[in-house]
């Protein structure tokens, strides 16, 4: 999923991550391999925001799928994987 501006910020206020610019040489790989999305860069890799349609009615919501982890203890290297949904949920704007 791409976000917007404000889901971004929204997203950002609840995850100790930076976003990869859409600019940035990751990204064009990243989408080759997982497809268009908003990628944010953590501790533990590199991670997307899915919509969370099970939700109830509300404010949306989106679960962190870890798409890469780190590869060495510097955090230099990254080793892609099949998209692993975490336990980590995001509120990506207000209701309405």
């Amino acid at each position: 999923m791409k976000l917007n501006s404000a889901q971004v910020k929204q997203t950002l206020t609840q995850l100790e991550a930076r976003v990869l610019p859409d600019d940035h040489p990751l990204v064009q790989k990243l989408s080759e391999l997982f497809g268009d999305h908003t990628f944010f860069l953590d501790s533990n890799g590199v991670n997307i925001v899915e919509p969370d349609e099970s939700a109830d009615a509300g404010p949306p919501v989106g679960t962190v799928v870890n798409l890469a982890n780190w590869s060495d203890s510097q955090l230099t290297s990254l080793a892609p994987h099949a998209p692993e949904p975490t336990e980590v949920v995001v509120m990506l704007g207000s209701e309405h």
